[in-house]
Formats: C-alpha cells, sequence, structure tokens
C-alpha cells in the first residue's frame, strides 16, 4: 500500500503544472479534489483567451481590409485630380499678346526644299514650287495676250542668298536694321524662302523695278485686276499689320492648301492677337 501511495506521489507530480504545486501538502484526498477543480478552471481560461485573440485577429482584419480602399481612393483621387489639372492647364491658358515667330515685322519661313523647285522658264534661273510657278505661266501668258509684259524679277530665295540682301546692303546703305527690314526680310523670314513669292515687274518700263512707282504702271495696273484669278495676291499693301512697307511688286501664290494655310495661319494668330490686346487696353 505504501508503495502505490508512493507511486500515486510521483504521478501527481508530473501531471499538475508547476504553477499549482504545493510540497507542504500531503497527498490526501483533498488534494485531489483540489485537482478535479483546478483543471476545468485551467480549460475555461484557455479556451477564453482563445476566443479573444481570434476576436482580436478578426478585428485587426476588418480594420486592415477597410482602410485599403480608403487608401487606396486617396490615392486614385489625387492622381485623377492631377491628371485632370495636367490635361485642362493648357486650355485655360492665354494666347493674347503672344506672337508667332517673327522678326522685326517679317514671319519667320522654312526654306524649300530643292527636290520641290522647278524652273519657272526652262531658259531661267528663277525657280518656283511646281504649283506656283504653272499659275504664274499662265498668268504671264494671259497678261501678254493684254499687251502686258510682266517681267519675273525673283522667285525662290535661300537663307544664303537672304543674308547678303540683308546684311550687306544694310552696310552699304549704312542703314539700322529696323530700317533695312522695311523694304527686306532678315534671313529666315523672307517668304521668297517658300516658293510661293515673286517679284514683278513692267517690262516695259524697267526702271520702275523694285520701286514704289511700279504701282504707276500698266503691269501693276493689269496684276491689280487680274492676279487673283491665278491665286496670285500681293503681300505687303498699304498699311498693312506687319508695318512693311508698301511692296506693289511683291506677289504671293495662295493657291493650294500649303500655301494657303502657310501665309494666313500666321496671319490670322497676329491680327487675333493683336486685336486682343487692344480690347484689353481698352
Amino acid at each position: 500500500m505504501s508503495e502505490e501511495l508512493d507511486d500515486l506521489s510521483v504521478l501527481d507530480e508530473m501531471d499538475i503544472p508547476e504553477v499549482m504545486r504545493d510540497e507542504s501538502i500531503t497527498i490526501t484526498t483533498t488534494k485531489q479534489d483540489s485537482r478535479s477543480g483546478v483543471m476545468p478552471l485551467l480549460i475555461g481560461g484557455g479556451i477564453g483567451f482563445g476566443i479573444l485573440a481570434v476576436g482580436a485577429i478578426a478585428l485587426w482584419q476588418f480594420v486592415l481590409v477597410r482602410s485599403i480602399p480608403s487608401e487606396t481612393s486617396e490615392t486614385t483621387g489625387a492622381s485623377t485630380e492631377s491628371a485632370i489639372t495636367e490635361t485642362t492647364e493648357p486650355e485655360t491658358t492665354s494666347n493674347t499678346g503672344v506672337q508667332p515667330d517673327q522678326l522685326l515685322g517679317h514671319f519667320a519661313y522654312d526654306e524649300a526644299p530643292s527636290w520641290e523647285l522647278e524652273f519657272v522658264y526652262p531658259s531661267g534661273t528663277l525657280k518656283l514650287r511646281p504649283a506656283a510657278a504653272e499659275k504664274y505661266r499662265q498668268m504671264s501668258a494671259a497678261a501678254r495676250q493684254n499687251g502686258i509684259n510682266l517681267k519675273l524679277i525673283s522667285g525662290f530665295r535661300s537663307i544664303e542668298e537672304q543674308e547678303y540682301l540683308f546684311f550687306e546692303v544694310k552696310e552699304q546703305r549704312a542703314q539700322d536694321a529696323t530700317k533695312r527690314a522695311e523694304v527686306s526680310a532678315p534671313p529666315r523670314h523672307s517668304e521668297h524662302h517658300t516658293g510661293y513669292a515673286v517679284d514683278i515687274g513692267d517690262g516695259n518700263v524697267p526702271g520702275t523695278n523694285l520701286s514704289p512707282s511700279f504701282e504707276n504702271t500698266a503691269a501693276f495696273n493689269w496684276l491689280q485686276s487680274n492676279a487673283a484669278r491665278f491665286s496670285f495676291e500681293l503681300s505687303f499693301p498699304r498699311d498693312n499689320p506687319q508695318g512693311i512697307a508698301y511692296e506693289p511688286w511683291h506677289w504671293r501664290f495662295v493657291g493650294d492648301q500649303d500655301s494657303l494655310e502657310l501665309f494666313y495661319k500666321s496671319r490670322n494668330f497676329s491680327e487675333t492677337a493683336a486685336e486682343s490686346d487692344t480690347e484689353t487696353e481698352n
């Protein structure tokens, strides 16, 4: 019997948690009762702790899930607002007073590629774009039938040639840049670069060539009445908005889409901007 009690004592030491042990208590029937009461308490406490832990985890996941869409929404909203701002900002920018590329009253023009030019006359040296060359030949032939001798003085002009006409002649005549620009465009700003512009004189009165007195010739009067039939117009009439000196000899071709846009888009933009500035000042 004593051996059995000793074995039971060892078993109790192994089964009972360390925190519940009390070496001063002897193995009695009361000890058995205490152990039977503690175990349910431990089990119940463990289950309660587990429930609390699961609840805490579930609550944390719920809060996390709720917070993610909010952050995404805020980020997306900010990105969308930024995109809208970037897209619409140019529309709110005013062009009032902004001028296209101009220098001393002359618009900028690219030099026509050499392969897009042709000789106006096979025996001549002057070139134009094909559409302009064809219409000039037709116009000259029509004028000749009316006894008018149109003289083609100038057609396409390269940037290099324009540099001489502007800078070298300016020095020879002791003109300042502003004065020279009244009668000659700075390089890269001449209509002659385009292959659509021509200088016309009267073959019967050569002394009026490239002079305001050309307006008194039969050739000019004929051009005034008939040039539009061949899609040519005067580039710099009196009191033109660009402030260029009156040039009755300088005409340009506007008979196709390319030439029309080339000359009129810049002109319309400039005139619209100038009108807007005037309205603002008033």
